[in-house]
Parts: structure tokens; sequence; C-alpha cells
């Protein structure tokens, strides 16, 4: 689904991720590990279309990005949900109209799929909270709302930024089972975290394979973790 041949991307004149060679196939659970400035988000948002490489060939779908046009992006955004870092929502809109902004921006009638948006709320265990305003919701709540708005269009690839970062150990055991249950779904999962006791935690439900970020390159890791 996701295929990076010889990729390299420069970013401020020097190049931050150079020499990739690897595929993300359907149903796959990977995590992304490396430091703080490494190119994590970076490497993300080549995952989704958000960047272009500097040079070499990704392929999303099939589909090289950059022969892209705005509406094959719109297309690929259908079938990636991303879950951000920073979780912004629209802080005048009541939590379910967040959820269902992307509804909204395709084109599609939120209301006539109220029962689904319902549904989709009890199982991120948000149910009470569906009228509450963004500021009103507690941390692990509001990545909740995030990985909630990231799946309602039904995507196939689902992006996470560290989702967890923000979170107890206790909240972010329940966004990983969140996450593990889409991908018995057959969802493909890709997690950016530092958390290695999360992908420990992971590890013991799925066959989740972990990338690292290691001089400027990204590479499967080792069964050490």
């Amino acid at each position: 689904m996701i295929e990076f041949q010889d990729v390299a991307y420069s970013y401020g004149g020097g190049e931050l991720l150079t020499g990739i060679d690897l595929s993300l196939p359907q149903g796959s659970f990977h995590f992304l590990t490396g430091p703080s400035g490494a190119g994590k988000t970076t490497f993300l948002k080549l995952c989704y279309g958000e960047l272009v490489p500097s040079s070499g060939r990704i392929e999303l779908f099939g589909r090289d990005v950059r022969g892209m046009s705005r509406d094959d992006i719109a297309w690929l955004r259908r079938r990636v949900g991303v879950v951000h870092q920073d979780c912004q929502f629209l802080d005048h809109l009541p939590l379910e109209e967040n959820v269902a902004l992307p509804l909204t921006v395709a084109g599609r009638d939120a209301g006539a799929e109220a029962a689904d948006l319902k549904e989709l709320l009890a199982w991120v265990g948000l149910s009470k909270q569906r009228g509450s305003l963004p500021p009103e919701l507690s941390g692990g709540e509001r990545q909740r709302a995030a990985l909630a708005r990231a799946i309602i269009m039904a995507p196939e690839v689902i992006v996470a930024d560290e989702p967890t970062g923000n979170v107890d150990w206790e909240m972010s055991l329940r966004l990983l089972q969140l996450l593990v249950e889409l991908h018995r779904m057959g969802k493909t999962i890709l997690i950016a975290t530092h958390d290695i006791n999360l992908i420990r935690a992971a590890k013991q439900q799925t066959q989740a394979r972990v990338l690292r970020i290691r001089n400027r390159q990204v590479q499967l890791a080792g069964a050490d973790l």
C-alpha cells in the first residue's frame, strides 16, 4: 500500500532522510522510532502525501505521489486516516461535530450518518462527551476524539504521530487497544512513538514490526524490543 524506492528528503538545505527502501503492505502493523528531530513526523507526512520526496519514488496505493493532482490527493486522504500529534480541534464546535468534519469536507451528509457517528463515539468511549467543547476534554479524551475523527471515513491506513505522548500509561493502553482492534479489522497501522513499553505491549497482541530512523535512514529494527 505504501512503497518507498530510494527515497530522500531534504529540508533547510540539508538531507533529513536518505536511501529509504521499504514497503508497508496491506494489513501490516508498524511502529516508527528514533530520537527527537530524526525525521519521524517527516516520514509520516511522506506516507500520506503531505510531502513529496526530494528524490526517489513513493507509491501510495500503486500511484506515484509526484503525479497526483489535487483531486488525487483528496482521494488519498479518504483512504488514509491521520492522528496528528497536536490534536487540533475547532473549539467552538461540540465534539461530535469536530469528529464529523471529514464527512462535511467530503460533501457527505453528516446528519444522514448520525447512527454511525454515535456508534463510533461509543466505540472510543466518548458517548457522554459528544456535546462537550474541545477545551472541556481531558488529554485522553482529545486523543480518542482525534482517533475517531481519523477513522470516520473508514480509511484503509491509520497513521498516528505520538498518539500517547501526552497521556498516562492507562490511557496509552486504552488507545493501543483501539488501534489493535482496527488492525484486526484489516487496517494498516503506522505509529510513531518514543514509548518502548507501548511497543512491547503491542507485540503481545499483534505481529507488530518496528522501523527505526538511524543515520538518516529508516530501517527495520531487530527483535530486541
